[in-house]
């Protein structure tokens, strides 16, 4: 499934370049996560993607991280491994969240269209730990904080990106 999404995805990202005009970025959103492995190893392996017009973002980031990006558990860390030091795109085309400035990252977000997100739903049913219980479709906070779930930390554990429920935030 991971390799059909990822041959759709590249579809989208050369039909998208190709109806934008002149030297507009497309922006999409990539998102993290055990369910995502798949996808983005073989997004990165398909040759001649326009690249150079793609501006990233990404969902979500844990709060107080002990080693920041630098811990296994970083989101930041998992796209910088795994898609940009693969793609080399412009560090001025990738946004990523940072939880101390997210204001900065929501500014980002609303200055234009998001055209493609590639995402994944948490096994309880969150999208970028929007958890279901608190999750509010009007909303009119682009990017907050949040308090995660028992049953969302139980997933990072059971991921393997803590290695209990009491070391997951």
């Amino acid at each position: 499934m991971g390799i059909r999404s990822a041959k759709f995805v590249a579809e989208k990202i050369q039909q998208l370049v190709a109806a934008k005009e002149g030297s507009t970025n497309i922006r999409v959103i990539v998102a993290t996560g055990a369910s995502q492995f798949t996808f983005i190893e073989a997004l990165v392996q398909i040759p001649n993607l326009p690249w150079d017009r793609v501006e990233f973002f990404h969902l979500d980031e844990y709060v107080g991280l002990d080693q920041g990006d630098q811990h296994p558990a970083s989101f930041r860390k998992y796209l910088n491994e795994r898609l940009f030091s693969k793609l080399n795109p412009s560090p001025a085309a990738i946004n990523l969240v940072d939880p101390d400035n997210i204001d900065l990252y929501a500014e980002l977000l609303a200055k234009e269209d998001i055209d493609l997100a590639c995402i994944g739903i948490g096994e309880n049913g969150h999208v970028a730990f929007n958890d279901p219980p608190v999750a509010d479709f009007e909303d009119p906070v682009l990017v907050k904080v949040v308090e995660l779930d028992d049953a969302c930390r139980q997933q990072q554990v059971g991921e393997g990106w803590f290695d209990s429920i009491e070391t997951s935030p």
